[in-house]
């Protein structure tokens, strides 16, 4: 295989889908059409063109509030609010990824890639609008060049704040991150074959290159903006020294004012200059797009040569490239990587509501609806062990770095539920406004179905369209929803044990046409929903149906 080389055939509905999967948080049945038939290399050039980069800002979303369905950034901070303020900034955010309005974009699914890289947690910070600039500089960065990403995440005030940055001072450094700086960031604990990448004195050495940073107004009522700032009279302004791993290189210190960028800057290109950095970097892109498994195999004939190229005096770490590499290339669309993960609960939950056509209440107006949504979606996505900008620790997601990799996700805990969140699509329940509730009407659906199969769009002109079977209802309802096809004799269960429960086939035909003439029959009514209910139930909970 030529692992990297492009992927030149036009895509399928299959490879389609498998693309906008793994690209976004899952796509809707419109957007695998349109993207059926084309390269892959104008699929992914349109997902980054799709991206919105100015978003409308969070809203309030409490209905008890005078500002509700207001804008809060830009107001005095409330610290009696800001655990809920911090909350809508995560519903805003999940309400831009589960959006079927916006054209679809690789954006948002990047910019949780750099979340749980670069990691900063709402718990662990506290002050929201630490957390909207944090998260609008991954948004706006997730595309542009690591090296700048680096330099900018490590003067963030969120960050400062979430390792301890603040508290880095001569005379006391504080090495927290200057420790995560390597170990989670950079350069990597180890290299793939175990050997230890940097040292203890490296640690010590990084912390005091990056003492002097600090950042004005954490959660400081009433104040309207806040900002980071170099103290020089805080900075260590001795030489740095690091070990043989950085090639012995010397950070010359400085006084000036500008001595915290100038070895930030510094350390920056030493860290990047490392032989492990760019394949660090490009071992988790490729865990995260591709394969969680990566052996000597995928390490020689895809990650160096693609850490060779991030690195290169061409490419100069800029990110873009390398994402189209990837998402282009012949290892992302071979047949073993399709269906190789296990879903994420975002790319469960988020990926459900799109493709099931369940809207995001339109704000600032249905901010009321948008709250019920966005808390479903969150509080789901918490009891599957993904809290959005809530990591468990600094390294992030378990399942993201543990051994195991994405099965993690699954355990005999979070395996119910995720069968709780699908059983919410086939025995809806969530009233998001009086006139939406979440979740397919299978009924109606397979009205549609009906209609659609009538010259006339009758549904119930009985004598004249024949019933829409019951092998049309599965084929059509499990069309693009998994990532590997299901064999005939799964097909032939579905139909025949779950929808049919051993009855013949032609059964359904009988019963759908009585509720077809009397769709007011309570009794007609309840026998082809009971049939519907338990026939999409199983889909969702078939374990087909949480890989990607």
């Amino acid at each position: 295989m030529a692992y990297l080389e492009p992927y030149t055939s036009v895509l399928t509905a299959r490879t389609a889908a498998h693309l906008l999967r793994r690209a976004t948080f899952g796509p809707t049945q419109t957007e695998i059409t349109n993207f059926t038939g084309m390269t892959a290399a104008a699929a992914v050039q349109l997902l980054i063109s799709n991206a919105n980069y100015s978003p409308p800002p969070p809203i309030d979303l409490d209905s008890n509030q005078p500002g509700a369905g207001e804008t809060y950034m830009d107001k005095p901070f409330d610290h009696g609010r800001n655990f809920e303020l911090g909350h809508y900034l995560r519903c805003w955010w999940l309400g831009l990824m589960a959006s079927q309005t916006a054209p679809p974009s690789l954006l948002d699914k990047l910019t949780l890639f750099w979340q749980n890289h670069f990691v900063t947690t709402r718990e662990g910070v506290g002050d929201y609008r630490f957390l909207h600039q944090y998260l609008l500089l991954l948004r706006n960065g997730a595309l542009t060049n690591f090296r700048t990403l680096v330099i900018e995440i490590t003067k963030d005030p969120a960050m400062l704040r979430y390792l301890n940055g603040n508290e880095n001072v001569v005379g006391s450094p504080n090495e927290n991150y200057g420790r995560e700086l390597q170990e989670l960031l950079t350069v990597g604990v180890i290299d793939f074959a175990g050997n230890k990448n940097y040292t203890e004195d490296d640690v010590k050495a990084a912390a005091r290159v990056l003492t002097g940073w600090q950042y004005t107004n954490f959660e400081e009522d009433g104040s309207t903006e806040f900002t980071t700032h170099f103290a020089l009279d805080k900075h260590d302004t001795t030489n740095k020294t690091f070990s043989s791993h950085y090639g012995n290189t010397i950070i010359t210190g400085r006084s000036t004012a500008t001595a915290g960028d100038d070895e930030l800057a510094d350390l920056v290109d030493m860290l990047l200059n490392h032989p492990q950095c760019a394949r660090f970097i490009c071992r988790k892109l490729y865990r995260w797009y591709v394969n969680p498994n990566v052996d000597q195999t995928i390490e020689d004939n895809v990650i160096i040569p693609l850490a060779n190229f991030f690195a290169s005096p061409t490419n100069n770490f800029a990110i873009q490239p390398v994402i189209v590499k990837l998402l282009t290339s012949q290892i992302f669309f071979d047949n073993a990587t399709i269906g190789s993960m296990v879903k994420a609960p975002v790319d469960l939950a988020v990926g459900m509501m799109r493709f099931f056509n369940q809207p995001v209440p339109t704000l600032p107006t249905d901010y009321a609806a948008f709250k019920i949504y966005g808390d479903f979606l969150y509080y789901r996505m918490q009891d599957m062990l993904q809290p959005l900008m809530d990591q468990p620790s600094v390294f992030g997601y378990e399942p993201y770095y543990q051994t195991g990799f994405s099965r993690v996700w699954i355990n005999t805990t979070t395996i119910g539920y995720r069968y709780q969140y699908t059983d919410a699509y086939a025995e809806p329940f969530l009233m998001v406004s009086p006139t939406y509730q979440m979740g397919i009407d299978v009924v109606a659906w397979a009205t549609q179905l009906q209609r659609a199969a009538s010259p006339t769009g009758d549904f119930s002109d009985v004598p004249v369209t024949p019933a829409v079977t019951c092998t049309v209802i599965v084929n059509t309802f499990i069309k693009n929803l998994f990532a590997v096809e299901l064999f005939t004799t799964q097909v032939d269960f579905l139909i025949d044990t779950i929808m049919m429960g051993g009855l013949p086939r032609t059964s359904w035909n009988f019963e759908w046409n009585a509720y077809r003439s009397e769709p007011t029959n309570g009794g007609y009514r309840y026998a082809v929903l009971d049939r519907m209910q338990k026939l999409v139930k199983f889909i969702l909970r078939m374990a087909e149906f949480h890989i990607c």
